[in-house]
């Protein structure tokens, strides 16, 4: 791999062990990024840490972590104590069992991870595991100390290597019931429930993620392209909210609309180019 692996250790199933480098599957380091720049010097602006009460900065030496106990009282942390929790590693992946991958729930999923043999020694031992999983269509929890926490991973199959993702602990995720609790149990039937199916069906297709557009991000990048080249900025117009309309009324005009965008796409489909008179 190209990139630089962000970890590196050994993948272990009972006494089975091979070496493994984790990569990032997913990285936010395209995305428009600024600086905060003096407008009057242009200057880039140097961030500095302020006393809360004196307004006076504090040097890096006299800072320090601390947890608050109650209001305007903490119980201050020095690095060496903070160092001396952090979780002894021993730099493995320790596979603790093997589930079904619908057995976990995906509000758990926290970061994925490209899993690869480290070196070539470790090719064999790894594609055993990699294929008696895709076999027994299982996916595999292991455990690791991963930037200094104590984490549980899922690992899959993907192509020739494995896909790892970091999972929630189970107190970070919230109970479903506070976001649901006040909707209310609608039976929905009848022509309402036979449009919206209608709906679905004519809006079906298939996941590609390169059809995603980051509008924001593209936004931004034409933004600073045009005033770097001095153009004038046009402000997007912005679209009026439209009127509330008949629930039943609006199901009517999706299941029509979707029904005829289906129809021409699969007209265009059927058009074929005319044959040229041989002579």
């Amino acid at each position: 791999m190209a990139t630089r692996a962000l970890w590196k250790g050994h993948l272990s199933v009972g006494e089975l062990s091979c070496a493994v480098a984790l990569y990032a599957a997913a990285t936010t380091s395209d995305r428009v990024s600024f600086h905060i720049v003096n407008r009057k010097t242009g200057n880039r602006v140097r961030r500095e840490y302020v006393d809360e009460e004196t307004g006076k900065p504090v040097d890096r030496d006299d800072q320090v972590k601390g947890y608050e106990t109650s209001k305007g009282n903490y119980v201050l942390l020095e690095p060496d104590e903070i160092a001396a929790a952090v979780p002894e590693s021993d730099k493995t992946l320790a596979v603790e069992s093997f589930v079904l991958c619908d057995d976990v729930d995906t509000v758990y999923f926290d970061k994925p991870y490209f899993v690869a043999p480290a070196d070539e020694a470790a090719e064999e031992a790894f594609a055993v595991m990699r294929e008696g999983m895709r076999k027994k269509k299982v996916v595999a929890l292991a455990r690791a100390v991963l930037f200094r926490r104590v984490r549980t991973l899922l690992i899959r199959p993907r192509g020739s290597g494995l896909l790892a993702n970091t999972l929630n602990f189970d107190y970070e995720v919230r109970a479903a019931d506070d976001a649901f609790d006040a909707v209310p149990e609608m039976k929905i039937k009848g022509e309402m429930l036979d449009l919206a199916k209608h709906i679905i069906d004519t809006k079906s297709g298939t996941f590609d993620p390169s059809a995603f557009d980051d509008r924001y991000d593209a936004a931004l990048a034409e933004l600073v392209k045009a005033k770097a080249e001095g153009r004038e900025i046009e402000k997007p117009k912005r679209k009026r909210e439209g009127k509330v309309i008949d629930l039943m009324e609006a199901l009517r005009e999706s299941a029509a609309a979707a029904g005829k965008g289906k129809r021409n796409a699969k007209k265009a489909s059927t058009v074929s180019t005319p044959k040229r008179k041989a002579g």
